[in-house]
């Protein structure tokens, strides 16, 4: 079974910094992009941040440019999403996406996670 696990996720303090990892299980993950993805309650999802099959390139939305840093373990068969200075705006369930295309497209994505809680809060 093809499947994709975001772990990490937490309630955490303006300024704080969480690590986001998505493990692959059933298929071997450095054949795909990997895009992280955030949607908050009443609002379209939107792509966070995408790495390409070697890690060579990644991009990241505006909102988040300079806080947040996506890298990939293909050992480990793990992408991760390091994310510092959370803003309350972070709140959101975060996804991350095996897909075809490197891009923050989420409909250019085929495979999920379950997603994880993100909530920054004080």
């Amino acid at each position: 079974q093809l499947q994709l696990v975001e772990s990490g996720g937490g309630l955490v303090q303006p300024g704080g910094s969480l690590r986001l990892s998505c493990a692959a299980s059933g298929f071997t993950l450095d054949l795909y992009p990997i895009g992280w993805f955030r949607q908050a309650p009443g609002k379209e999802r939107e792509g966070v941040s995408y790495i390409t099959r070697s890690g060579d390139s990644t991009n990241y939305a505006d909102s988040v440019k300079a806080r947040f840093t996506i890298s990939r373990d293909n050992a480990k068969n793990t992408v991760y999403l390091q994310m510092n200075s959370l803003k309350p705006e972070d709140t959101a369930v975060y996804y991350c996406a095996a897909g075809f295309s490197a891009t923050l497209d989420p409909y250019k994505y085929d495979l999920w996670g379950q997603g994880t809680q993100v909530t920054v809060s004080s």
